[in-house]
């Protein structure tokens, strides 16, 4: 009896291997390629359980999830000043058509090393189209949209897809960097100097302007003045001809007064006038006559 159980559990074994050897899972990150013999036959993209022709179909599966091609080594590249930029990129990609990425390339070294070759060659030609200052600050954004587009078409070939392209750093070598930097100091210099000269001549400008406006109002004060004063020496005249008018004899006594107040105002002034000269009139007589006649 053993003799007839050994053969059927081996039958057994060979049925599982057999149906093993004929069913594979396809995982959600994955797509699967089925050659056979070793001709690409169908890629499959749908998760799940599928089967194959045993020992005539063989599956390999490729990653569809994103992918990071980084290189170690920094690339150098030359300005259109002829000097040399040290740049350091990373690319994010995925496989999006696997029968178009198997047929192109083969395998992921080789799609990496396609897109770096892509990308390094359309970075040489953008920076060989700039300054250093251009490429390292000004047109950095500029330079990176317009790569990740070019990029983007020519994977498309190799049924790849590009997520992103990025500039993790742009250095200078040493002696680059130096002359870099005393143009960068040249040029701020230039724009402070520029700055001040603009600021000396609005400064310039303004006080013009307001020596201008000074005048202008010192003038205008000085005109009111002179017609307000014009206007009361005019009033005041006014005033002292209706008062002469009125009592002439009394107008005369007061402006007496107002003269000798004016001619002695000190005791050290000297005056030398005649003694019966009209001028001290009223200091004979206060009231300018005495029993109807002069004293």
């Amino acid at each position: 009896m053993m003799r007839y159980l050994v053969p059927a559990f081996a039958g057994v074994i060979a049925l599982f291997a057999l149906g093993g050897a004929m069913v594979f899972t396809v995982d959600q990150r994955q797509n699967a390629m089925v050659f056979q013999f070793g001709e690409l036959k169908d890629v499959i993209t749908k998760p799940g359980l599928h089967f194959k022709l045993p020992l005539v179909q063989n599956v390999r599966y490729v990653d569809t999830r994103i992918l990071t091609m980084d290189d170690p080594d920094p690339q150098s590249f030359i300005t259109s000043e002829n000097k040399p930029v040290l740049v350091d990129t990373f690319v994010k990609w995925r496989i999006s058509d696997a029968r178009e990425f198997y047929l192109a390339v083969g395998d992921e070294r080789g799609a990496a090393s396609r897109i770096s070759q892509t990308v390094n060659g359309l970075l040489r030609e953008e920076f060989g189209k700039r300054t250093v200052h251009e490429v390292v600050s000004g047109q950095r954004e500029e330079v990176m949209s317009k790569v990740r587009e070019r990029v983007e078409q020519d994977a498309r070939k190799i049924g790849v897809s590009i997520v992103d392209v990025r500039l993790k750093r742009v250095d200078l070598p040493q002696g680059v960097s130096a002359d870099v930097y005393r143009r960068m100091e040249s040029e701020r210099k230039r724009a402070a100097s520029e700055l001040r000269s603009t600021g000396s001549a609005e400064a310039e400008r303004i006080r013009a302007d307001a020596e201008k406006q000074r005048e202008v109002i010192l003038a205008e004060a000085y005109r009111d003045a002179q017609k307000i004063k014009g206007e009361g020496d005019a009033k005041a005249a006014t005033i002292y001809a209706q008062a002469f008018q009125q009592n002439p004899e009394f107008y005369s006594f007061y402006r007496s007064m107002e003269a000798y107040k004016s001619s002695f105002r000190n005791k050290s002034d000297i005056m030398v006038v005649e003694p019966n000269s009209d001028f001290f009139r009223y200091l004979r007589d206060s009231a300018g006559k005495s029993g109807g006649g002069r004293k």
